[in-house]
């Protein structure tokens, strides 16, 4: 059997396989809400049932042309997720970057969306509203409701991918009356200058346009650099912990996250911070950065809980489903 052959039997029996189980949710009214989860990489939606447990999933890869190929990939998705749910239900959407609540006008790196109110293109085109919000928002909304913050009154969800940043939720929501209703964009904060004392590192300028970003340092591109700067080399994540200095420069990563950490407990007192993106899945980071975090003492103040996510990616659209649904009852 050919590559090409195997290729196609292979798509169109995950295709229908796919079919198979939309429908059979349809039939049994399993799939109470949507939610979709828009990255730089891939739009993924999807269906909740009873206790915003995941029944299924569907991935398509983000169009970066234009903004009309944007949102035929988006309103696919949105489709998919309404003929399974049926035509009124709840749909939450998750979008990076920052949306302003007047206009609608989006700001968002690498995505081509900038200037744009993606929630009104989908209202046009369904002639209906849908629920949207930050994607870190709804990471620690989903996290702080039956996730790694279940049972604390306020969680900050921490995200440390190929970007920083966070969302904070107060009792199980997302935290209200912000004027520009931003994340918490701890990513582009600048770092502290004891941070950096004696350690020798450049100041970087971010792709915000701003210099000397956590992000620059924290973020995974940005403990690449850290290895270069030790090691003479860029060194991946994974290949760290395998490498003779690897923990060296870990421990130093450690020490500016944990910079970023404190500013944000002083500045928000979170009870429990919940640690998503590809950084979280090094070995012991929880710890490690508890440890780091220990070494910042202001007088008898209590570090909150560290804790990785339980729901990793699936987060942001389970998220998103959840804010649909409680905006909706």
């Amino acid at each position: 059997m050919t590559g090409a052959m195997t290729g196609a039997m292979t798509g169109a029996m995950t295709g229908a396989m796919t079919g198979a189980m939309t429908g059979a949710l349809i039939k049994s009214g399993g799939a109470l809400c949507g939610g979709i989860d828009v990255g730089g990489t891939k739009i993924e939606a999807q269906l909740f049932g009873a206790g915003f447990a995941p029944l299924t999933q569907r991935r398509l890869p983000t169009s970066r042309g234009d903004f009309r190929d944007f949102m035929t990939v988006l309103a696919e998705q949105v489709e998919w997720i309404l003929e399974a749910t049926g035509r009124s239900a709840p749909v939450g959407v998750a979008l990076p970057g920052i949306v302003d609540p007047q206009t609608g006008a989006s700001t968002a790196a690498n995505l081509p969306i900038g200037g744009r109110d993606v929630a009104a293109a989908l209202r046009a085109r369904f002639g209906r509203d849908f629920v949207f919000l930050n994607d870190c928002s709804a990471f620690a909304l989903s996290e702080a409701r039956g996730g790694a913050g279940e049972g604390f009154e306020t969680v900050l969800g921490l995200i440390l991918g190929t970007g920083v940043a966070a969302g904070f939720c107060q009792q199980g929501a997302e935290a209200p009356g912000r004027l520009n209703r931003l994340a918490v964009e701890i990513g582009h904060v600048g770092i502290s200058a004891r941070a950096l004392a004696g350690l020798n590192l450049p100041l970087i300028r971010c792709g915000c346009g701003r210099i000397g970003c956590y992000e620059t340092y924290v973020a995974g591109p940005g403990l690449a650099r850290l290895a270069e700067a030790k090691l003479g080399r860029r060194v991946s994540a994974e290949e760290l912990s395998a490498h003779a200095e690897g923990e060296a420069v870990l421990d130093l990563w450690a020490h500016l996250a944990a910079e970023a950490l404190d500013q944000a407990r002083l500045l928000l007192d979170p009870q429990c911070v919940a640690l998503g993106g590809g950084l979280s899945r090094l070995p012991g980071v929880a710890e490690r950065l508890t440890a780091a975090l220990a070494r910042r003492p202001l007088g008898d103040l209590r570090p909150p809980a560290l804790r990785v996510a339980k729901f990793g990616d699936a987060s942001g659209g389970r998220g998103a489903a959840i804010q649909a649904w409680s905006l909706s009852t």
